[in-house]
């Protein structure tokens, strides 16, 4: 059973505890303004239209300071760059907190903050994840990756829980004020780390042509290349999630504003990666982690189109199978969590330092983006078929689609840890 844990040997070294632990409290916080965001913006216009905007005002920030704040990364003292970004989440919190206090009630400028708040967030997170190489060892970076996801996925959970719970009894003002409090743990953490300043092959400058020389080194790695393809391929293909409203209103007999059968089809997939977390402790002993990869994205694949053949073959018995459909997503939610893991270690491991924080911009870019084109291409190919085809054609074609790529790139197959091939 401890074989099967999550291995905590991270948590060992101090700063990766102390920014771990601060973590778990700073992102349920975010979750809340996650919540709270879309959930005001409907109060005030009472259309889902504008609710919408939110992925247009949050994508166009994540793109443009991805792939920016990894080139930063790449060209300054991580830290500082840490500090300043932690700050400015910090402030937007405070400002949301503020614009629902005093009931300016401007959809606008909610969306405004919004758009900041994400473009901070864009930054900070690439710099996040760019730091772990000079603070654990490499034979700890898929257990401190596991460790980490699993606190996100956890709070992917419970702040929507705890926020819809909370919005009728306190109010928009408390969520965005717990928000801004939650992350000074985080603030405190980063003070305490060490610096970080860029290797001196790093680019003095962080801008278009430091962003374009690191999308040029990235081409050149079929290795590190292959591993943003598979992801590409799982998440476009395979993330049904914008169907889930429908599935649970037609086939699940939910109300068609939401209900039980939404809500845990929507948390499903953090469940299944929380579990994955909690039983990670296999992740560390793992050397292939290239060969790891396709099996994780195959397994996802299996599951979302088991889902998918579940919900179509239920007939008119369709809410006894929930349970089935829930337990196939939580499946593929812990492959997918694997998957992550074993990916972001190939990159970290793989990569030189020097452009580290450009290919946690490209990684941010590509987990943002990849969804959302998911979220178009299931809602298109679910009004030609329906949800359940729509869902079980998107795994297929993710098991088809990886069979094909890792066919093209065996390189990637064969990277072991230390070793490309």
């Amino acid at each position: 059973m401890a074989g099967l844990l999550a291995d905590t040997a991270p948590l060992k070294n101090p700063d990766f505890r102390r920014l771990w632990l601060a973590n778990i409290i700073t992102v349920v916080g975010a979750q809340l303004t996650i919540v709270a965001v879309p959930a005001q913006i409907y109060l005030i216009t009472d259309s889902s239209a504008y609710v919408g905007l939110t992925g247009v005002f949050g994508l166009v920030p994540l793109v443009v300071f991805g792939l920016w704040g990894g080139a930063l990364a790449d060209a300054m003292d991580r830290r500082v760059l840490l500090i300043c970004t932690t700050i400015g989440l910090i402030a937007c919190s405070a400002l949301f907190w503020a614009q629902a206090a005093v009931g300016i009630d401007n959809v606008w400028l909610i969306l405004a903050l919004f758009s900041v708040q994400q473009a901070f967030f864009a930054v900070n997170q690439p710099t996040r994840t760019a730091i772990l190489p000079r603070l654990l060892p490499a034979r700890e970076l898929p257990a401190a990756l596991s460790l980490s996801m699993t606190v996100t996925q956890a709070g992917a959970i419970a702040g929507p829980l705890v926020g819809g719970a909370l919005i009728p009894a306190l109010g928009f003002p408390v969520l965005y004020l717990l928000d801004t409090i939650f992350q000074v743990p985080t603030l405190f953490a980063v003070l305490r780390l060490p610096s970080m300043k860029p290797d001196t092959d790093a680019p003095r400058a962080a801008g278009l042509r430091s962003v374009i020389d690191g999308l040029r080194y990235l081409s050149r790695e079929k290795i590190l290349l292959a591993s943003f393809v598979v992801d590409l391929i799982a998440m476009i293909l395979g993330m049904p999630r914008a169907l889930f409203p429908q599935m649970a209103h037609e086939n699940f007999g939910g109300p068609q504003e939401g209900g039980w059968a939404f809500a845990l089809l929507f948390i499903a997939i953090s469940a299944g990666a929380v579990l994955g977390g909690v039983f990670s402790g296999w992740v560390s002993r793992v050397r292939r982690q290239g060969l790891a990869v396709i099996v994780c994205i195959l397994v996802w694949g299996a599951a979302v189109a088991g889902a998918g053949l579940a919900v179509a073959f239920a007939g008119g018995s369709a809410l006894p199978i929930l349970p089935v459909v829930l337990a196939l997503l939580m499946i593929g939610g812990a492959a997918d969590m694997a998957s992550s893991a074993f990916r972001q270690s190939i990159m970290l491991a793989a990569a030189t330092d020097e452009v580290r924080g450009r290919l946690q911009g490209v990684f941010i870019v590509v987990v943002a983006g990849g969804p959302r084109i998911a979220d178009v291409a299931h809602g298109a190919a679910a009004a030609s078929v329906g949800v359940a085809w729509a869902t079980s054609m998107g795994g297929v074609g993710v098991i088809l689609a990886t069979l094909v790529a890792a066919a093209l790139i065996p390189s990637f197959i064969r990277y072991r840890v230390g070793h490309r091939a």
